[in-house]
């Protein structure tokens, strides 16, 4: 019988304000890893307001021209993940603490650098990935 599996639309967004890139780390994730910004999606709401919604809730950043990347399919959870880019229109961070460890701007210089501070990127085969070095390579 033909089976149709719930999937939960999850919205990855790389925020940036030209020069630097807004990433965050979850408490739970390795030690020194920092990557874009996630969440799922609402009923109701479309995948642009929930990239500003989860953008503000987790980080008190407004952000506008919310623009599709691509996507990826996570299995665990059963969620497809909608990657976009978003330009942020405020800069000042306040992370909800039930949502992030921590949260901070990084430079193209500062990413290269994290090898030498402790932080890292996220593992190569990961949409978070893909955003932040399409955003690196970009002058």
């Amino acid at each position: 019988a033909p089976q149709f599996p719930r999937t939960d639309p999850a919205v990855i967004m790389l925020v940036h304000d030209g020069d630097r890139a807004l990433l965050g780390r979850q408490k739970i994730w390795a030690p020194g890893m920092y990557s874009t910004l996630a969440g799922f999606v609402e009923p109701g709401e479309t995948l642009e307001e929930a990239v500003a919604r989860e953008v503000y809730e987790e980080t008190n950043v407004r952000v506008r021209d919310v623009v599709y990347h691509s996507s990826q399919p996570w299995p665990f959870p059963a969620s497809l993940m909608l990657g976009y880019r978003a330009v942020a229109t405020t800069f000042d961070i306040n992370i909800d603490p039930e949502e992030l460890g921590d949260a901070a701007w990084f430079t193209r210089e500062d990413i290269a650098r994290m090898p030498e501070t402790g932080k890292r990127l996220p593992r190569p085969a990961s949409i978070a990935l893909w955003l932040i070095n399409e955003w690196l390579a970009e002058t």
